[in-house]
């Protein structure tokens, strides 16, 4: 993110013209206003990054223009100008709301240092609005449980897989901890110490997504009041994570081809293009190559997210994993519900072992925690795992997973909570349901 665009406010036509060309000349849009009549005017018809306005003018004082700016347009940012000797009025501002101020005179370096602060202010504003919505997503009880060979072998791999910059695709089956092992790789890489910014494809309306990956400009489309960041804006100098990729519309994978390639891209409703450093993380937990074929996902972009794989295994080929997992979910959520530490018998180790866990290690962490509330002494038996207990000689995986959604539809109300209880998103469930012809 940096400011692009600024509204200068003064009534000194030799300052607006200075400050004017010597934006210009940093690739910065300005637009002027010789008082604050004017200048509100001039906001309530154009979306600004920033306003530089006169602290002394006639009329309307640039302490009012700031004061109408927060109610207008709380995001843009406001820097005072101000002779030496209204000092105490500058810091007045600030306390009103006011980013900065600048004594006047001053220099050009001294204004772009200013504004190179507020480039991180807002920055750092942008990504800890979307971080706190995504605390829950990325909690420090994530972990990699890897005793079975296939895991240990895979953690190996990440160690120098996450070193590179190339994009990273992981296939892998619903619950199988997709997004954990993205985390993972992110963690290791040489931007772990920026953001990591995530995306569920499949969660979000098609007509938002394309505002949601690149962001849009005010008055792009109705209810566009703000400018407002997209997650590869966000993301930059980080990772970003597009979970469930194969449900980006067919219309927007040419976009998305040309951000991954060249690194830039316009917001919606703009025209400037913003360049980005992104290290792309895809999952998906469908067959890429049968969307190929059946044009519903590009060859191309395919390519281009394809540059590393890594196939998750589903739980029941790591049976060596099972255990040691139920192990951590106890202690985990024993201690997130303040309760004694409780045990696993042989005889629930058995039965965890034995059962074919269609929703992998989510559906795992589900039985454990129903387990935890319904055992009231200190030991977790068999008969407090709750399984969905189906036959499983003779049938296919396809036929497992329809008979595990039909069961879990019979037990929810609608759809959308049964969706949850599976760990896929309710457009997934849909597409499941007509795969397989349920009603």
């Amino acid at each position: 993110m940096s400011i692009e665009k600024i509204l200068i406010v003064d009534d000194e036509p030799l300052m607006r013209n200075f400050l004017m060309e010597a934006l210009k000349r940093k690739k910065i849009d300005v637009l002027t206003a010789e008082d604050g009549e004017k200048a509100l005017k001039i906001l309530a018809e154009h979306s600004f990054d920033m306003v530089i306005t006169d602290l002394k003018m006639p009329g309307m004082t640039g302490m009012e223009v700031l004061k109408k700016i927060k109610e207008l347009s709380p995001q843009t940012l406001v820097m005072i100008m101000t002779a030496f000797g209204s000092i105490e009025n500058a810091v007045e501002a600030i306390k009103a709301g006011a980013f900065h101020y600048l004594i006047k005179p001053f220099s050009l370096e001294s204004l772009m240092a200013n504004i190179e602060k507020a480039n991180q202010h807002i920055a750092i504003l942008e990504e800890n609005s979307y971080l706190r919505q995504q605390v829950a997503s990325y909690s420090s009880n994530q972990s990699v449980i890897a005793e079975s060979p296939c895991m240990k072998h895979l953690l190996q791999d990440i160690e120098w897989i996450a070193k590179s910059n190339a994009s990273v695709l992981i296939n892998g089956e619903t619950g199988t901890g997709k997004e954990v092992i993205a985390q993972l790789v992110h963690s290791h890489s040489l931007r772990a110490n920026q953001p990591f910014i995530k995306v569920n494809c499949a969660a979000i309306p098609e007509t938002l997504i394309e505002s949601e990956f690149f962001g849009h400009e005010k008055g792009a489309f109705t209810g566009a009041l703000n400018k407002r960041l997209g997650r590869f804006e966000l993301a930059n100098g980080g990772s970003l994570l597009l979970d469930e990729i194969t449900e980006i519309p067919h219309n927007l994978q040419a976009k998305l081809l040309r951000v991954v390639q060249e690194q830039e891209f316009e917001r919606v409703g703009g025209t400037k293009s913003v360049k980005v450093d992104v290290r792309l993380i895809s999952t998906t937990n469908r067959d890429l190559k049968e969307a190929i074929a059946n044009k519903t996902f590009r060859e191309d972009l395919y390519y281009r997210l394809n540059v590393i794989p890594i196939l998750l295994k589903p739980l029941r080929e790591r049976k060596e994993d099972i255990v040691p997992l139920a192990i951590h979910f106890i202690e985990r959520m024993c201690r997130e519900s303040h309760q004694e530490k409780k045990t696993l018998s042989a005889t629930a180790q058995k039965k965890l072992i034995n059962y074919a866990w269609p929703g992998n290690v989510r559906e795992l962490a589900n039985v454990i925690e129903r387990a935890i509330v319904m055992d009231q002494s200190g030991q977790i038996e068999a008969r407090h795992l709750y399984l969905d207990e189906m036959p499983l000689k003779g049938k296919t995986l396809q036929e497992l997973e329809k008979q595990l959604i039909v069961e879990t539809l019979q037990i929810h109300q609608g759809q959308a909570q049964a969706a949850e209880t599976l760990g896929i998103s309710l457009k997934t469930l849909r597409d499941k349901m007509q795969e397989y012809k349920i009603t």
